[in-house]
């Protein structure tokens, strides 16, 4: 039986992972390991929970000694690292936070990987972000080629990690495989990122915050369809490459926004317009990347992946999610994030 140590297991992408394997993969073994932070969820986990192939670890990636004991205690086959501080506004708050988890809880791994794997098939799988490849102008997309030109702490710790990956296939050998991913949405997204936050407090009828006049354009993938590319690349990646994952779909914030107030008015059976009237402009974020688009044709071509959901299907399905599990989101939308709700957006 395969041990994949799955780090970031009970986030968003991660549990959204978790449950994929678990559905498709009953041989495999998988172990979530997850700080448990105020994103990590363990009632995004709560379907796959007793199954026997699954294991739950909670723990802090930037714990050396726990780390390497962990790797001497399981003997993990394969790590797919999700685990990260993955917001830009929180690096922009505490960068020191994202430069700890999202670098040296990297190396952490990679080096317990390393000392552990001496022989046999094994993979290091590392999931990063477009981020790290800057800001677009208005034509082109970013590739594997395109040179790497982080704009903010988060980002700037993700390429980093990035590197360091690399650095570790080209001088000790370890088998890795690095894939780079637009933004993603759908069920369990922790309400501080755009959607999520914007069906919350148009349900709510509350202001939707919207930075600058929002113009910023964003190449939006569905959640589950990350999933699918993850366990494509996982299986079939060729060791030491690189992968993107988009969808070619490439919204403004505004009109991304205007168009869920449209799906929300009409799943509330309000007037229609009515959720509209909630959008505010908020002063934009320091260094705000302008805009981000994927070219996935490397893992179209190579692999054979191809999104499944359209924007407006995934949208509608997102929303129905929220609308019908309020208790989850009245569970994560207390305590922490209500106050960095108010720091951040009280401007």
């Amino acid at each position: 039986m395969k041990k994949i140590l799955i780090t970031g297991g009970a986030g968003f992408i991660g549990s959204n992972l978790i449950r994929h394997f678990i559905s498709k993969y009953p041989d495999y073994e998988l172990f979530n390991l997850d700080k448990l932070t105020y994103a990590g969820n363990l009632e995004n986990l709560h379907d796959v929970e007793n199954k026997p192939n699954y294991h739950f670890i909670k723990g802090d990636i930037t714990d050396r000694e726990f780390i390497n004991d962990l790797f001497s205690k399981y003997k993990f086959d394969f790590v797919i690292h999700l685990a990260a501080e993955s917001h830009v506004d929180r690096s922009i708050l505490n960068p020191l936070e994202f430069i700890m988890t999202n670098i040296v809880g990297t190396v952490n791994l990679l080096n317990s990987a390393r000392h552990i794997w001496k022989q046999g098939d094994h993979l290091f799988y590392h999931v990063s972000t477009d981020e790290v490849y800057g800001s677009l102008g208005a034509e082109g997309k970013f590739t594997e080629e395109t040179a790497y030109d982080p704009r903010s702490p988060y980002s700037a710790s993700k390429a980093s990690s990035d590197h360091i990956v690399r650095a570790y296939f080209h001088t000790y050998n370890l088998p890795v495989v690095i894939s780079n991913c637009s933004n993603n949405y759908g069920p369990f997204h922790f309400p501080e990122k755009l959607i999520p936050l914007a069906i919350n407090n148009i349900k709510k009828m509350q202001p939707v915050p919207v930075y600058g006049k929002g113009e910023n354009i964003r190449d939006w993938l569905y959640v589950e369809d990350h999933a699918k590319a993850i366990d494509v690349i996982f299986h079939k990646g060729k060791i030491g490459e690189t992968y993107n994952i988009g969808s070619d779909n490439e919204w403004k914030n505004i009109d991304l926004i205007r168009l869920l107030c449209k799906i929300m008015d009409t799943k509330l059976g309000r007037v229609p317009g009515t959720s509209e009237t909630l959008i505010t402009f908020v002063t934009d974020r320091p260094g705000h990347d302008l805009r981000y688009a994927i070219d996935p044709s490397k893992l179209r071509n190579e692999l054979g992946w191809n999104p499944e959901q359209s924007f407006e299907s995934g949208l509608e399905k997102t929303v129905d999610w929220y609308l019908e599990n309020e208790v989850w989101l009245n569970h994560v939308t207390s305590g922490e994030y209500l106050k960095y709700y108010e720091i951040q957006y009280g401007r």
